[in-house]
């Protein structure tokens, strides 16, 4: 497990939501579990070379997701609970599935067209 962000300077995201995004994957695949200590705010800046400012940006707004939760002076931590690895996991499955929408609705398909295509490709992926 790495603490290590890794953040991109062709990203047209902001700095503090690829390290708010990059956070969220890691609690989403597991690799930090509920209670997992995060970085000092400091620690976090200086390790990928941002300001702290970013980082505390990125951690209030985590925070206020209740992805992560704060104890003054014992610093942060992944929020300890079950819900948010899910809440997290069909979040992304929903912006996926939006953005597969949208350039359904691009090409002209159908809802009817889209519905059964992703029928046939569940079938397909989940029969094996």
């Amino acid at each position: 497990m790495t603490i290590k962000l890794f953040l991109s300077q062709t990203d047209n995201r902001p700095m503090y939501l690829q390290i708010m995004a990059q956070i969220k994957q890691k609690v989403m695949v597991g690799d930090w579990q509920a209670g997992f200590h995060l970085p000092s705010i400091r620690e976090m800046a200086s390790s990928i070379g941002v300001s702290v400012i970013t980082v505390k940006r990125a951690y209030l707004e985590l925070e206020r997701e209740k992805v992560i939760y704060t104890q003054q002076g014992k610093g942060s931590f992944i929020a300890d609970t079950q819900a948010i690895r899910s809440e997290l996991q069909f979040e992304a499955l929903d912006n996926k599935l939006k953005d597969a929408v949208e350039e359904a609705q691009s090409l002209g398909l159908s809802a009817e067209q889209v519905q059964t295509r992703l029928s046939d490709i569940l079938n397909e992926k989940y029969s094996n």
